[in-house]
């Protein structure tokens, strides 16, 4: 799972890098590309949810992973109502963060639950 959000965090952050230059206002496919790391995160909690119902430790704080879900989670959408907001083309560069900062959570999550990312 953690791989596949390093790829799905990659491509959004180079996507919206590409539309801040080329776009003058928020484009379509840094949009996309904050629904597919939601989407992401969506699965990544119901993955995790599993795992914890059927005995996996965490060998960390359960209620510190949870809240970097949580906080994961509200980001994307955060970020896209802000850019619906601000119609500019630096709405572009503000979604490329997204990817960014949800990577590191998703690390830190992996470190949480397992003691390493991979």
């Amino acid at each position: 799972m953690f791989l596949l959000g390093t790829v799905i965090c990659a491509l959004s952050t180079l996507i919206c890098w590409t539309m801040t230059a080329v776009r003058a206002h928020p484009a379509d496919s840094a949009i996309i590309s904050l629904a597919a790391i939601e989407l992401y995160l969506i699965v990544y909690g119901i993955y995790a949810g599993i795992r914890q119902v059927m005995g996996a430790p965490i060998t960390g704080e359960s209620w510190e992973f949870w809240g970097y879900i949580i906080t994961a989670l509200m980001l994307p959408v955060g970020v896209f109502v802000w850019a619906m907001v601000d119609k500019t083309r630096w709405s572009n560069l503000v979604m490329s963060f997204v990817g960014l900062v949800v990577f590191v959570m998703v690390y830190r999550m992996e470190e949480i639950w397992w003691g390493t990312a991979l």
